[in-house]
């Protein structure tokens, strides 16, 4: 019986907590890291203090942090995660990031020897939690391959769409589509309210 790699999880918000849920229900030894003092983290989750204690034991290293800032500081700043030598752990990132800084720093990382696969959700933290949302895949096909069943636990829905960049060009384009849907809505609800229908029941 093959033992399930260790995850680690760096930013354990809403959706890094998400992620670290669904690890942890699969059998997977799960180690978090944040900043902040976020005392609420999902059971069984192991907090490490920095992270060369993620590197030194987790193999593939999930990013959930906030912008494309933190993420090329978890990365290549002072305590980023190519200062620490030996192995190199694979990345998914799975922020929200300006498609070209994202894809820079995936190429960068990528020219000294770490893995680094894009990995945006299209789907809210709670959506990714009942493994709802869709993954959005940014990168080379081969890697995605190699982490198919960790990729299976957290997002059983999931696209590759192209190179570094394209996952998180995709996203804005879908957030678009659901902005323009959400707009139209508003305005057919407004509509028909001032018709003198109820909204509520007109979303029925």
């Amino acid at each position: 019986m093959s033992v399930l790699p260790t995850v680690g999880v760096v930013g354990l918000g809403l959706m890094g907590r998400a992620f670290a849920q669904r690890l942890l229900a699969a059998g997977h030894r799960v180690l978090g890291h944040d900043v902040r003092d976020t005392p609420e983290t999902p059971a069984g989750l192991e907090r490490v203090p920095g992270l060369e204690d993620m590197v030194s034991q987790a193999p593939l290293v999930i990013l959930a942090v906030f912008d494309t800032a933190q993420v090329r500081d978890v990365v290549m700043g002072p305590r980023g995660l190519l200062t620490y030598g030996g192995s190199r752990p694979t990345v998914f990132c799975c922020s929200t990031c300006d498609p070209d800084g994202l894809a820079e720093v995936g190429l960068q990382a990528q020219g000294q020897g770490l893995p680094f696969l894009e990995l945006p959700f299209s789907g809210t933290s709670l959506q990714v939690a009942k493994g709802e949302g869709v993954g959005l895949v940014g990168g080379d096909p081969a890697l995605m391959a190699r982490w198919s069943a960790v990729l299976d636990v957290i997002c059983p829905k999931r696209e590759h769409v192209g190179v570094l960049g394209d996952a998180n060009r995709t996203k804005l384009a879908v957030n678009l589509v659901l902005g323009l849907h959400r707009a139209a809505l508003a305005e057919g609800l407004t509509f028909g309210r001032r018709l003198g229908l109820d909204p509520a029941r007109l979303l029925h």
